[in-house]
């Protein structure tokens, strides 16, 4: 599995804010804060640009070749997942993961987070691939995870005013085991504390880790990324958690869940998680890698000093008449077999929006856009289900749910209208010959790539209106993102700000 999924992966999305005007702001975390609505306050955002010729280009930066993340906005700085292929510090050769930390103003670097490859099994750390996930940014911390499966938190300033600690062997982990530490330098990555999810919580990683950290108060809450081995047909890792919760202090384990969720992984865990409160209940949502949405009660402050359990709250069952036992027998079957869901469950006025399906590769093409009731309790498939939309192919994307309209892609490079209210369609917008990346709802419009490099803005109405298309020099595997006045479009090369 060519994996280009993590940074599809989820693909899936970006951006902050709903239906109202807001000033223009950062966009420290991958979907509006908590309830991961891709949606941004951000208005007069440019209505055409070229970027062939440059304009109204306000700078590009070099990724690589391996891009599938989406920027993250914050504190005068971009971040971006990329790979190594295009060396930015020759103390740096080979193939390596790297999350980028970029000037605001020009796209210069400031410093980067340079991570090894694991070695040996391709599947557990795909070659090629940049760092597929997000950061999430508070303050002068920088909550990620690595290609190796490792949250980290890093200084925001990176190296360039000392090293901080706790942590202090950057060196070693920034260099190969086989070869001699390199000597640290300004603008290398400062971390502050590592958890080793492999090591911690036993999982077992497939192809590129994609998490997107959700941050309540002081706790972190993200999926593991526990999924199957390289045969595609065996979980290594059937005991290990899909949803943990750490600390953003120290990086301690502080909950984990308990549902037995590994077996049923179809192939891996790759939903994160939001947050939303339904009648005084706070409440953390969690797309499951076997086609289960779960609700579990939110971490009470001050956090636990021993690691808990995750009290589920509720259950929605988005594909009931699917496989649950052997689930692997179904595998690449396009036609019928288990679900999996890849995007993040959207939380909207005490609902639930989220896309739900096969598999890009493995499993069957047949998906739907799902909407069900948020306050309900216990195995609530029957008695909450609202209204499904079917997608004639697997969707990794987060909705963007605006002026009560919902946005959706699809895997058929399709972009969707229906009503959030009914689920009524609307209409379907064919941008390119498949989408990953989720669209993005800002200043009136939507805005959504395909990985042929089409890229499409059309207005946020019942009515069907394209107002601006065009095509970039590679392929589109992630969400655009909106700040400060500016869009944020990542290809598999380059990041483009435009404004």
């Amino acid at each position: 599995m060519p994996i280009r999924l993590a940074g599809t992966l989820l693909c899936a999305a970006a951006l902050l804010c709903a239906a109202h005007t807001v000033p223009a702001a950062d966009q420290p975390q991958w979907g509006e804060r908590h309830t991961r609505n891709m949606v941004s306050g951000e208005t007069g955002l440019p209505a055409a640009f070229d970027p062939a010729t440059g304009d109204h280009i306000l700078w590009t930066a070099s990724l690589g070749g391996g891009s599938y993340s989406s920027p993250i906005v914050a504190g005068g700085r971009v971040f971006m997942g990329a790979d190594n292929s295009d060396p930015r510090d020759p103390r740096h050769r080979g193939d390596r993961g790297a999350m980028l930390c970029l000037n605001e103003k020009d796209g210069s670097l400031l410093w980067q987070l340079v991570v090894p490859r694991t070695g040996g099994d391709d599947y557990l750390d795909w070659p090629g691939v940049g760092l597929c996930s997000e950061p999430t940014v508070e303050g002068d911390r920088v909550y990620t995870m690595t290609n190796r499966s490792e949250v980290v938190c890093l200084d925001l300033n990176g190296l360039a005013n000392g090293n901080d600690g706790p942590y202090t062997d950057e060196a070693r982990h920034q260099t190969p085991a086989d070869q001699s530490p390199i000597e640290l330098g300004p603008t290398d990555a400062d971390i502050v504390w590592i958890y080793d999810l492999r090591a911690g919580v036993g999982v077992y990683p497939h192809d590129s880790q994609h998490v997107s950290i959700l941050l309540d108060g002081d706790c972190l809450y993200l999926n593991t990324g526990n999924g199957v081995d390289n045969t595609h047909l065996k979980i290594r890792a059937p005991e290990a958690p899909c949803l943990i919760a750490l600390d953003k202090k120290t990086g301690r384990l502080v909950a984990r869940d308990n549902e037995g969720i590994g077996p049923r992984i179809f192939h891996c865990t790759w939903s994160p998680p939001s947050l939303g409160e339904v009648g005084g209940r706070r409440m953390i949502f969690f797309g499951g890698p076997d086609g289960v949405c779960y609700a579990f009660n939110a971490l009470p402050a001050p956090l636990p000093q021993t690691a808990q359990t995750l009290e589920r709250v509720w259950r929605f069952d988005c594909d009931p008449a699917a496989p649950k036992e052997n689930v692997h027998n179904w595998s690449k079957n396009t036609k019928e077999g288990p679900s999996e869901i890849m995007g993040m469950p959207v939380f909207h006025k005490d609902r639930i929006y989220l896309t739900v399906g096969g598999d890009i590769w493995w499993g069957k093409y047949q998906a739907s856009l799902q909407c069900f009731d948020a306050a309900k309790t216990g195995d609530v498939a029957q008695t909450a289900a609202l209204w499904s939309y079917p997608l004639e192919r697997y969707s990794t994307a987060t909705p963007a749910i605006v002026n009560g309209l919902v946005f959706v892609t699809d895997g058929k490079g399709r972009l969707h209208c229906v009503d959030a209210e009914s689920g009524q369609p609307y209409w379907a917008h064919d941008v390119g010959n498949s989408i990953w990346g989720s669209a993005l709802a800002a200043d009136g419009k939507v805005h959504v790539g395909a990985r042929d490099g089409n890229f499409a803005i059309l207005a946020a109405e019942k009515t069907k209106n394209l107002l601006f298309a065009t095509k970039f020099d590679g392929e589109i595997n992630g969400t655009p993102t909106a700040a400060n006045g500016v869009l944020y479009v990542p290809t598999l090369n380059r990041l483009y700000a435009i404004k």
